[in-house]
C-alpha cells in the first residue's frame, strides 16, 4: 500500500466515525446547541479558549511555557516567547542559566528568545504570574467543561494515521499518537481535546497541519500526564493539570501551560 493510499484509508475512516459518533450528545454538527460549548463565530469548531493577549502579563497567553511548581532543562533546548513560574521560585527554574535584569522584574537565558519570570522577582510580577496563573486555571476549566462533544470516544484513544477535521472531541481514558495525525482545517477553525487521562505522542512521529489550520486555535486539555516523544513533532496548546515533558529533541508549535512541572531535554518549542 503507498502512503498516499494509507492517508486517504486514514481520512475516509475519520469521516466514517465522524458520521458514527459526531452526533452523539450533540444537538447539532459544531455544538451550537449547548450553551456550555459555544460555536466559533469566526469558523468551523467549537469558540476558542481564552489565554489572554501575547503582550498581557497577567495572561496565561503572554507566556510559550506556563507552570505552578517548576521548569527544568536536561541540556539545551530553545523556548521561543516567555517562561513564567508561580508560586514557585526562580530557584526551580533548573537549566537556563539565568540572568537577572537590573529591575530584578525578570530575567534572561540564552535557552529563551523571550523572558523568564518567577514568582520571587521585583513588583509587579507576582501579581501578574498569579493573575497568568488563574487564567490558567481557568482556561482549564473552560476547556474541560464544554459539553456535547462532537466526537466521543474516538479511535478508542489511539489517533495514529486520523485526519482529524474541527471539533470538540472527548476521551475518558488516555490518548497515544502512534503515528502521524493530521488536523485539517482553516485558519480560524477550532479544535478541543478533553483526555480524562494521560497524552502520549510516540518517538519520531508528528501532528501535522493541513488546510491553514493553526497552532494557536488547538486546545489539549489534559488531566493527566503529557508526554512527547523523542524527536516528535506537536502542534496545539496543552492545556495540563498534571505535569509536561517534552523528551530529547522534541519540538512544538504552541504553548505548554502545566499546573505542575514542566521538563525539557534539548527541545525546541516556538510559541504561535
Amino acid at each position: 500500500m503507498t502512503d498516499r493510499s494509507r492517508y486517504v484509508m486514514g481520512t475516509l475512516a475519520t469521516f466514517f466515525l465522524a458520521a458514527v459518533l459526531g452526533g452523539c450528545g450533540s444537538s447539532s454538527a459544531d455544538g451550537s446547541g449547548s450553551t456550555s460549548n459555544p460555536p466559533n463565530p469566526l469558523g468551523a469548531g467549537p469558540a476558542p479558549v481564552s489565554l489572554g493577549g501575547a503582550t498581557d502579563l497577567g495572561g496565561a497567553g503572554a507566556y510559550a511555557i506556563l507552570a505552578k511548581s517548576g521548569v527544568t532543562n536536561a541540556i539545551g533546548s530553545t523556548i521561543g516567547g516567555n517562561v513564567g513560574v508561580s508560586p514557585a521560585a526562580a530557584s526551580y527554574i533548573t537549566g537556563f542559566a539565568l540572568v537577572a535584569d537590573a529591575s530584578n522584574t525578570f530575567s534572561t537565558s540564552p535557552s529563551v528568545v523571550g523572558s523568564v519570570y518567577a514568582a520571587n522577582y521585583a513588583v509587579p510580577t507576582p501579581a501578574n504570574l498569579t493573575s497568568a496563573i488563574a487564567r490558567m486555571e481557568t482556561a482549564y476549566a473552560d476547556a474541560a467543561g464544554r459539553t456535547s462533544p462532537n466526537f466521543n470516544e474516538l479511535g478508542g484513544g489511539s489517533l495514529g494515521g486520523l485526519t482529524l477535521v474541527p471539533g470538540l472531541y472527548k476521551w475518558t481514558t488516555s490518548v497515544t499518537i502512534p503515528t502521524d495525525t493530521t488536523l485539517s482545517g482553516g485558519a480560524n477553525d477550532v479544535w478541543i481535546f478533553q483526555i480524562s487521562g494521560d497524552l502520549t505522542i510516540a518517538a519520531a512521529k508528528s501532528v501535522l497541519m493541513a488546510g491553514g489550520a493553526q497552532a494557536r486555535n488547538v486546545f489539549w486539555q489534559v488531566a493527566g500526564q503529557a508526554t512527547l516523544g523523542t524527536t516528535s513533532h506537536f502542534e496545539g496548546i496543552i492545556l495540563s493539570r498534571t505535569g509536561v515533558t517534552l523528551n530529547t529533541n522534541a519540538s512544538m508549535n504552541g504553548r505548554v501551560l502545566a499546573q505542575t512541572l514542566v521538563a525539557l531535554d534539548n527541545d525546541v518549542l516556538t510559541s504561535p
